[in-house]
């Protein structure tokens, strides 16, 4: 029951699920990067209220790549992870919330090792 996303890839898009409601949040559409790999290229969001809240362009922003890097590559991904807590404690405004809290809250994951 934990895990708070289901993440899919066709072509070169990955899909981003709400896992308990089935709702598409994101894509991420991805291009090869000369010298091998691949990087995030286009990426879009849902702008429908009641399918997600969306806070800001930056927050969408580090939630794709949170998701991708940590849940999906296993990445410590320990910076994306700072950078979720210090955006969510700015709109919330309360500085009493564990880092641990917030991240298990918005991606069902527990703190970086």
């Amino acid at each position: 029951m934990d895990e708070k996303w289901n993440v899919f890839v066709e072509d070169q898009v990955a899909f981003l699920h709400r896992s308990w409601t089935g709702n598409g949040i994101f894509e991420a559409s991805f291009s090869p990067v000369g010298g091998g790999g691949w990087r995030v290229s286009a990426a879009t969001v849902e702008s429908d209220p009641s399918r997600y809240r969306r806070i800001s362009d930056r927050y969408d922003r580090v939630m794709v790549e949170l998701v991708l890097s940590a849940i999906v590559l296993g990445e410590p991904a320990v910076d994306l992870r700072a950078e979720l807590v210090a955006l969510t404690t700015q709109k919330s405004g309360r500085t009493d919330l564990p880092a641990g809290l917030i991240e298990h809250s918005a991606l069902g994951l527990r703190s970086a090792p």
